[in-house]
C-alpha cells in the first residue's frame, strides 16, 4: 500500500474525530533517553550571554531557555505562555511567538521588554498545538519588521506584521489555516507563510502586503482536515528563491513562488517531517518525527540533504519538531518538543560528519530554536 493510499485510509477513519482538530501525526513512543550531560552553571544575573548559546521557545511552560550546547539550560527569561516559534535579530532581541502576544527579549541582558499583544481575537489562552496564538515567526532582512503567524483555531489565520522599532502591530493578513511557519524572502520582498491545514503558502508582498496562496500538495488535498499529508515547515534557498517543503521523507516540494509551480524530488528517510533549516553550506536539515501509524514509515531521524540531492539519515531516540545549524555547519541542534505527544524536555546534539548524536537538557518541550 503506498503512502497515499495509507493517508486515505487514515483520513477516513480518523476524520469524524479530528475534523475541528487537523491532527498531523500519531502519537510515538519514544526509545529510552540515552544519558544526559551534567548540568550547566546559571549565567550570573545581569552578565553578557556568551556567543554560540542556544535559546529555545518552552512549548511547556512559559518561558525561553537559554543553553549552553554542551552541558545544557544556563538561563530562562519568562516571556508569555506556550511559546512556539522565535526569531533573533542582529541587535541581539529576540522576538518569541507565544499564545498571549509576541515577547521581546534582549538576549545579552536576559531581559523581556515587551510584550505586543495580538490585534487579532484568537480566544482563550491556551495550550498544545492547537492553542491560539503565535506560531511560526520571522524577521525582514534589515530587521524592521517581524511577520508573525497567528493561529485562530476553527478559521483561517492570521499574518501580522510587527514594526520593530515601536514594538507595535501595524498590519493583519488573512493566510492559510494553522501558520505553522513563517519565512522571507532573500531580498526581503516577500513573506510565505506555509499553512498546515490549508495545503498551502501565502506568498504577501512586503510592500503593499497583497496575499496569494499557493496550493503545495504533492499528495493532494484528500482527507482535508483529517489529512496528515501536509505542509509543515519551509525552507527558502537563497540562490534561487525557491521554497523547499518536505513530505514524509518520500517526496521534497519544490516551489517556485514566481510562478506557483511546483516540482517534486525524491526523498529516502520514509518518516512523517517537520522542521527544517538551512546550513550555511547549502545543505538541508530536515526532521523527521517518526511513522503515523504502524507499517507507515520508519522511526524519528534527521535527514541532511546535500545540494546535488545525496542524503544521510541519522537516527534520533524519539519525536523531535525543529532543528538549527551551529555557524560553522558541523553540528545541528534537533528540539524534542514535538508539537504532538511523546516530546522531551531537551535537544539532541548531532554531529553532522559522523551522525552521533547526544542528548541535553534543555527547557520544557523546546519547540523553536535558534544559535545567538
Amino acid at each position: 500500500m503506498n503512502r497515499r493510499a495509507r493517508g486515505a485510509r487514515t483520513a477516513l477513519t480518523a476524520l469524524a474525530a479530528t475534523l475541528l482538530l487537523g491532527a498531523c501525526t500519531a502519537p510515538q513512543a519514544a526509545p529510552p533517553a540515552a544519558p544526559l550531560a551534567s548540568p550547566a552553571a546559571p549565567l550570573p544575573a545581569g552578565g553578557p550571554t556568551p556567543p554560540g548559546t542556544l535559546l529555545v521557545a518552552d512549548s511547556g511552560a512559559d518561558t525561553v531557555t537559554f543553553v549552553d550546547p554542551v552541558r545544557g539550560s544556563v538561563a530562562a527569561v519568562r516571556v508569555g505562555r506556550a511559546p512556539y516559534g522565535l526569531a533573533v535579530g542582529a541587535d541581539g532581541r529576540a522576538w518569541v511567538a507565544t499564545a498571549e502576544g509576541v515577547a521581546v527579549v534582549d538576549t545579552r541582558t536576559r531581559t523581556r521588554q515587551a510584550l505586543v499583544p495580538y490585534r487579532t481575537a484568537t480566544g482563550p489562552v491556551g495550550d498544545g498545538e492547537y492553542r491560539g496564538g503565535g506560531m511560526g515567526i520571522a524577521l525582514s532582512p534589515d530587521g524592521a519588521r517581524a511577520y508573525v503567524g497567528v493561529n485562530v483555531p476553527g478559521a483561517k489565520g492570521v499574518l501580522e506584521v510587527l514594526d520593530t522599532a515601536t514594538a507595535r502591530v501595524t498590519a493583519t493578513v488573512p493566510v492559510g489555516r494553522r501558520p505553522f511557519d513563517v519565512d522571507v524572502a532573500p531580498d526581503g520582498s516577500e513573506v510565505y507563510v506555509t499553512g498546515h491545514d490549508s495545503f498551502d503558502v501565502t506568498a504577501v508582498t512586503a510592500g503593499e502586503l497583497r496575499p496569494r496562496r499557493i496550493e503545495v500538495a504533492p499528495y493532494g488535498t484528500e482527507g482535508g482536515l483529517g489529512s496528515w499529508l501536509k505542509p509543515h515547515y519551509t525552507a527558502v534557498r537563497p540562490a534561487d528563491g525557491m521554497l523547499l517543503l518536505p513530505f514524509e521523507g518520500e517526496r521534497l516540494a519544490v516551489v517556485d513562488p514566481r510562478t506557483g509551480r511546483t516540482t517534486v524530488e525524491p526523498m529516502t528517510a520514509d518518516t512523517h517531517q517537520h522542521g527544517v533549516s538551512l546550513a550555511p553550506d547549502g545543505r538541508l536539515l530536515v526532521v523527521g518525527t517518526g511513522a503515523v501509524e504502524p507499517g507507515a514509515g520508519k522511526g524519528p531521524s534527521l535527514t541532511v540533504r546535500s545540494p546535488d540531492g545525496a542524503e544521510r539519515v541519522y537516527p534520533l531516540s524519539g519525536p523531535h519538531e525543529d532543528v538549527t545549524v551551529s555557524r560553522d555547519a558541523a553540528t545541528a541542534y534537533v528540539t524534542g518538543g514535538f508539537t504532538r505527544d511523546g516530546g522531551w524536555d531537551g535537544i539532541t546534539v548531532v554531529d553532522l560528519a559522523t551522525g552521533e548524536s547526544r542528548r541535553l537538557a534543555a527547557g520544557s518541550r523546546p519547540l523553536g530554536i535558534a544559535v545567538l
